[in-house]
């Protein structure tokens, strides 16, 4: 039989133990609720990121197709695309190419990308 010091030791001994569980536990649970809050706002910045850059391509292809390449709609245009494309680089270190539909992880755009679109549709020989 257990003396009355010996159930007094082993009472606070579990307190204790119960009490480190408890505080592992709550731990756990805050490091878990602060790695999962974080993911989202990771996705809306890619979001953000990806619906600037779609909208600059759109309008250069819009100021393309209304107003010809060479004129100051289409050049205004490209140089909003490149302003795109570096902000979210500056900050992402990651591009969204519109037109291949996927992110970059280099600085490999070019500017004058869209320039050469219809051209290598033309130069393509007829079927026979």
């Amino acid at each position: 039989m257990q003396t009355k010091l010996q159930s007094r030791i082993s009472g606070a001994g579990k307190r204790r133990i119960l009490g480190a569980g408890k505080i592992t536990l709550a731990g756990a649970a805050l490091a878990g609720f602060l790695l999962f809050t974080g993911a989202p706002r990771l996705r809306a910045d890619d979001d953000d990121y990806q619906k600037r850059i779609s909208r600059a391509d759109h309008r250069l292809h819009d100021a393309i197709e209304h107003h010809g390449r060479e004129s100051k709609q289409p050049d205004k245009a490209r140089h909003e695309l490149s302003e795109a494309r570096q902000y979210c680089w500056s900050r992402n270190h990651r591009w969204w190419d519109e037109d291949g539909h996927r992110w970059h992880s280099e600085r490999d755009w070019d500017d004058h990308d869209h320039d050469h679109d219809r051209d290598r549709d033309h130069d393509r020989d007829p079927p026979r």
